[in-house]
């Protein structure tokens, strides 16, 4: 297992990387560094959870920096049921393109 430094709604933002789940394609524990959402389609980033405050273009880069040379099917958030159990990266992809769009910055795609 791997502790991932990737920032967030704040710098010691971690989350853990855990190479044997999602059934041997990795999985992520990720509290909320990464919400999953209702839908368990998506995820999404929040600078301040109590208050509504998006995050930054920069800290979602440095987040998605982090994470690239880690493999991952599932996430597992910080809540019950909140967890996406396949095609995890797939989804962090989809969800940030979304995110930036809704916040009106630069997307990646």
């Amino acid at each position: 297992m791997t502790l991932i430094n990737c920032g967030g709604h704040f710098e010691g933002g971690t989350v853990l990387h855990w190479p044997a789940g999602g059934n041997g394609k990795g999985a992520l524990l990720t509290s909320d560094i990464l919400t999953v959402v209702q839908d368990r389609r998506y995820v999404s980033f929040m600078r301040s959870y109590p208050n509504l405050i998006p995050i930054s273009t920069a800290a979602i880069g440095r987040i998605l920096e982090t994470l690239e040379p880690f493999s991952f099917d599932q996430i597992h958030g910080g809540w019950w049921k909140a967890n996406i159990l396949t095609d995890a990266r797939v989804a962090v992809v989809r969800s940030t393109e979304r995110y930036l769009r809704a916040i009106g910055g630069p997307t990646r795609g």
